[in-house]
């Protein structure tokens, strides 16, 4: 068992695994083209199969280790989950889960500690993307009822609705196309629509989506410093044990010259 717990906590077994993922994302990419298919095919297949078994004997030396305390580690049943869609049969009805076989480089995200820390610092920053959101949602309604209200009657296809409205507005905010395609038309007929238009724009693309970012590296500066601080705890109570032991050794010695003289 500690064997076996070495093992599956060894970096260099870890490195492996990391370059079996990345070699089955690179197998599984070759299989969309069909000319590599019709050449290596079997070998692409087997390489496949190979893997995954490495996948799962990974985990069943895991789940020997760690038994029920399998369960307590997020990125372990993220693991599990991710190996057991490749598991299900990819014949039939369940044909569209041979799809979901490229998950499996997802593992690289439970394997690679610095990905970790930076799907912690995301999870972290959902509590206050969450508010952002809705305060998006809240600012799209709002502008979403004012075009179809304006601009409805004369540019149905872009604001005939409350919900064309939003998905005209929603291309606004990411600015793809957006004036050449809707504002100059509505503009050649409305020429004081740029003062509904700029607004929005400034409040949606340049001020509530930058509040994303702010959130996350926010986050991800506080996952940063709470794992600073843990190292400094670590090395301030091994620093505190060293000096313990040291103290005690001098009043050994100092016993020891005592007792000699």
């Amino acid at each position: 068992m500690t064997a076996l717990k070495n093992l599956v906590e060894n970096p260099r077994f870890e490195r492996f695994v990391v370059v079996l993922i990345i070699i089955n994302a690179i197998t599984l990419g070759l299989e969309t083209y069909p000319a590599a298919t019709a050449l290596f095919g079997e070998l692409l297949y087997l390489l496949d199969r190979l893997i995954l078994g490495v996948f799962v004997l990974e985990l069943i030396a895991k789940f020997i280790v760690y038994r029920l305390g399998f369960f307590k580690s997020p990125w372990r049943i993220f693991d599990l989950v991710v190996v057991g869609i490749a598991l299900v049969p990819t014949a039939g009805a369940f044909s569209v889960l041979r799809a979901l076989r490229i998950l499996r480089v997802l593992r690289l995200v439970s394997v690679v500690p610095s990905l970790r820390k930076v799907i912690g610092g995301l999870l972290n920053a959902l509590p206050g993307m969450g508010s952002i959101m809705l305060l998006l949602a809240l600012m799209f309604y709002v502008f979403s009822v004012m075009a179809t209200k304006l601009f409805g009657a004369q540019f149905p296809e872009f604001f005939g609705s409350l919900g064309a409205s939003a998905y005209s507005l929603f291309q606004i905010m990411t600015l793809e196309s957006w004036s050449m395609g809707i504002v100059r038309p509505v503009m050649a007929e409305f020429p004081w629509a740029w003062m509904f238009f700029i607004p929005f724009i400034a409040c949606t693309t340049f001020t509530v989506l930058n509040l994303f970012i702010g959130v996350v590296v926010s986050a991800m500066q506080k996952e940063h410093d709470e794992e600073a601080a843990g190292d400094r705890e670590a090395l301030h109570d091994e620093n505190t044990v060293i000096i313990d032991e040291l103290r005690a050794l001098r009043a050994e010695i100092a016993d020891l010259k005592k007792a000699r003289s």
